[in-house]
């Protein structure tokens, strides 16, 4: 058996996305414009943005330049959070991010993958849940189907395949518990 992309249908995922095309074009035109442009600082300003599209955010976040949002209206995100420059969250399921979350630079959280043991190549779609106090490194990977436990991190490059424990300090990849975390 091979890998027959040209099978490839995930017609059943258009019934999930929970938008009309026209929300969805919308919203693909304000993120170029007002979340992938490095040249836009303003944080209230996309917080208000991400409000309007249906996600729920607390107060005190902060979202730097760069960052690039599938799915808002697929989006909770607790109070003073950061999201750091280059963040892409991937969002073709809910994404959950707690109280007090720390998402640094260049990191990818993913709620979508194939399945590579079907020549069709099916998407499969988890959501992602990161409690409150957690860190996710620079350059780190979050898989689909992840729940990060209070104040866990996930270091430098790191990839995230399976659940962290509260207060569990992962590295590599796959990521794997190093050390407990411990907050003087």
């Amino acid at each position: 058996m091979m890998t027959n992309l040209s099978a490839y249908n995930n017609s059943w995922f258009k019934s999930k996305i929970g938008a009309s095309t026209l929300k969805q074009l919308v919203w693909y035109f304000t993120n170029v414009l007002f979340f992938m442009n490095p040249l836009n600082p303003v944080s209230g300003l996309k917080v208000a943005l991400l409000k309007l599209f249906g996600a729920k955010i607390g107060k005190g976040v902060i979202i730097k330049p760069g960052v690039n949002i599938k799915y808002p209206w697929k989006l909770n995100i607790g109070s003073h959070c950061w999201i750091g420059e280059n963040v892409w969250i991937d969002n073709l399921e809910w994404v959950t991010i707690g109280s007090h979350v720390c998402i640094s630079q260049g990191a990818m959280l993913l709620t979508g993958n194939h399945n590579y043991k079907k020549s069709t190549f099916d998407l499969m779609i988890a959501p992602i849940i990161l409690d409150d106090g957690v860190w996710i490194g620079a350059k780190t990977v979050v898989c689909p189907g992840v729940t990060a436990g209070e104040h866990a991190v996930l270091t430098v490059g790191a990839v995230a395949t399976k659940n962290m424990d509260a207060y569990g300090i992962y590295q590599g990849n796959p990521a794997v518990w190093m050390k407990k975390r411990l907050i003087g």
